[in-house]
């Protein structure tokens, strides 16, 4: 299956599910919750105050060597928008990639997509854990203040 597939597909509209391909063209489900909501919600308030040219976006679809990989917050600059408008999914991924965890979540999971947006493009990956706290990464490990946009992040969200 392709991604262009499961945007086409009827019958995958309106699951309460973020939906993912993996690199055999295998449909990814993990479900939603309304914390996850919630928390996608600070996440776009807390950029908006922070970053200024460029775009937030949710759901962000973002195609890779192991399939499409779909990021729950991102912030992506005005070149970013410039080379890649709305084109879907992505083959790079935005500047800063954020991914909310949920309880079904591996560790081994969340350290494959760290690498796949830094891989991809991204400058920086920010995990959100259940409690709110935000763990910031870039190509080198673990940052204690985001490159992106030049401040120590709150601690909890």
């Amino acid at each position: 299956m392709r991604w262009s597939d499961v945007l086409n597909d009827p019958s995958l509209r309106n699951l309460p599910y973020k939906i993912e391909l993996d690199e055999h063209g295998r449909i990814l489900m993990s479900p939603a919750s309304n914390r996850h909501g919630i928390q996608q919600a600070k996440l776009v308030r807390l950029l908006a105050q922070m970053l200024h040219d460029g775009e937030i976006a949710t759901e962000c679809s973002i195609g890779t060597h192991l399939g499409v990989r779909v990021a729950d917050v991102v912030w992506m600059s005005s070149a970013f928008l410039v080379k890649y408008g709305e084109l879907t999914p992505y083959p790079q991924a935005p500047e800063l990639c954020i991914e909310i965890l949920s309880p079904s979540n591996s560790p081994r999971e969340m350290e494959e997509k760290i690498r796949l947006y830094l891989g991809y493009g991204a400058h920086e990956v920010w995990i959100v854990d259940v409690e709110g706290t935000i763990t910031l990464y870039g190509p080198e490990g673990k940052r204690e203040q985001s490159v992106i946009a030049g401040v120590g992040i709150p601690a909890g969200l």
